[in-house]
Parts: C-alpha cells; structure tokens; sequence
C-alpha cells in the first residue's frame, strides 16, 4: 500500500463517519486526541530504534505515518503539499 493509497482511505473513513472505524472516531474525539497519538507514535518509534529491533522500528514507523496522516487529512494537508515542501529543501 502506498502513502496516496492510505491517505485516500482515511478521506474516505472520516468524510463517512462510520461509528465502528478507528479513523473515525480519532477524528471525531478531535485534534488534541491526533496529536496525542502521532506523539505516543513518536515515542515509541524512537524506544524501537533505541532497542534496534528491525521489525519493531517497521511496525512503529508504521503506526506513525498512519497516525500522522490522519493529522494531514484533518488538516485538509494533501501529501503532495509535504513532498512540495522536500522538493524545496532539496535545492
């Protein structure tokens, strides 16, 4: 799955408010609760590299992006917004 597969998902999942969706109810609890989990995500990607497991940093890095995707969409932050922005600091 790519990043533009996931991100559409997630448009999908909080335009239709389905009650039994994670993604709907984080956006519905609000910002404050997405950026509670993007920094719980955070940490613990850096506790995974800290213990060097190779499948563990995979599985928390993973988790982040999901998270801070839900926070670009909330946002209304589209993904070619964010590789705009890399493109600039490149050169």
């Amino acid at each position: 799955m790519t990043l533009e597969e996931l991100y559409t998902i997630i448009e999908t999942r909080i335009e239709s408010r389905k009650k039994n969706s994670y993604i709907s109810r984080l956006f519905e609890s609000g910002t404050d609760q997405i950026l509670k989990k993007v920094g719980e995500e955070a940490i613990e990607v850096v506790i995974a590299g800290k213990n060097k497991n190779r499948q563990e940093i995979i599985s928390e890095s993973a988790d982040l992006l999901f998270h801070v995707l839900i926070l670009l969409c909330e946002k209304k932050i589209q993904l070619k917004d964010i590789y705009d922005e890399l493109e600039a600091r490149r050169k």
